[in-house]
């Protein structure tokens, strides 16, 4: 079977967005705040949202199940203090929850966690248990930099974040460091920050010991590793120049890649500098990049094609397509199971 471990509810109906701005909007006058309990969004419409778009691109590219989470850019963690981003990251892991029991053999739910800058990471514990316990979320996205491309935060490997690791050991959840939507115009938020941050988690993890502590925790980078995979050279030779061991023994026991890259030599390279067992099959449909590539009539985010075109033995080709992800999510894993899969 074929695995995506990276889904974001980018269609969803647009009540969700009109709420949004309502809310933003009571931020201003609080006459205009909304209540959770007026957004309807019936499942009908979730049906008609998801059907034409995701579960349609997965039976075209063979993609059998997706992990999904919010939207990233919409996860906005600077709009607001902790009670905004509370209330917003409950509807929307909500909705990623009912889509996920609408379609229970094709997505499975991750949780956006209701971050908020220069507030203690540990306040997300409820909204963590709650999407896990009785959501079934397999993963959570981490956003490294609640600011918006400011980069306030202290370093992934600082001790704030210790209370989210510990929950995550607990449960065997993996998390995606992710971050949301730039509000620095120095950094597009797609192009810039996104890869930006990839780049960013990776040497904050080679300049700390965050996997001493946490042995088992399991970070998952998106977007390819950003340009991780591209200077491996550098980043092997800072760690040699910090006294670190090899990134072999000192990070890939941890931490893995997906493979949101959108052309076939990005593709073939991560596939040639990162090892197979950290690799993880993923596509970021309707995301970033949503057009179609004239080089070769096929959409930018069909990543699986060029990793079908990669030329790998078959035992290489399954473990990237499913048993990494069923190793790394060993909460997907037990569902699979379940499931007779």
């Amino acid at each position: 079977m074929i695995i995506d471990i990276h889904g974001h509810y980018t269609t969803a109906p647009s009540a969700l967005g009109e709420w949004r701005d309502r809310q933003i909007a009571g931020l201003r006058d609080p006459s205009h705040a909304p209540r959770a309990e007026e957004l309807k969004i019936s499942d009908e419409e979730l049906r008609e949202s998801i059907e034409p778009n995701q579960l349609r691109l997965m039976d075209e590219r063979g993609i059998d199940l997706t992990v999904f989470s919010p939207r990233a850019s919409f996860m906005a963690h600077h709009i607001g203090g902790f009670e905004t981003s509370a209330e917003w990251a409950a509807i929307c892991n909500e909705l990623c929850y009912r889509v996920s029991q609408l379609y229970p053999e094709r997505f499975v739910p991750a949780a956006m966690l209701p971050q908020s800058p220069g507030v203690d990471p540990a306040t997300c514990l409820p909204e963590l248990i709650r999407c896990v316990e009785e959501y079934g979320a397999v993963a959570l996205n981490l956003n490294p930099d609640p600011s918006g491309g400011h980069w306030t935060a202290p370093p992934v490997t600082d001790r704030s974040w210790y209370p989210i690791y510990e929950k995550m050991v607990e449960y065997d959840i993996p998390a995606m460091v992710h971050v949301s939507t730039s509000i620095n115009p120095a950094f597009h938020t797609t192009g810039a920050h996104y890869l930006n941050a990839d780049t960013t988690a990776f040497m904050q993890l080679i300049q700390g010991d965050l996997f001493a502590d946490f042995p088992t925790l399991k970070l998952v980078i998106p977007h390819g590793g950003g340009a991780v995979p591209y200077h491996w050279g550098r980043f092997r030779g800072l760690a040699m120049a910090m006294k670190k061991p090899a990134l072999e023994d000192h990070l890939l026991g941890n931490v893995f890649f997906d493979t949101c890259v959108y052309h076939q030599p990005g593709i073939d390279l991560l596939l040639d500098v990162i090892p197979t067992r950290n690799i993880l099959f993923a596509s970021e449909m309707i995301g970033a990049v949503r057009d179609i590539d004239p080089c070769t009539g096929h959409n930018f985010d069909d990543t699986a094609r060029y990793i079908e075109a990669a030329g790998l033995a078959a035992p290489d080709l399954e473990a990237i397509h499913e048993h990494n992800a069923r190793t790394v999510y060993p909460r997907l894993n037990a569902l699979l199971k379940q499931q007779g899969r």
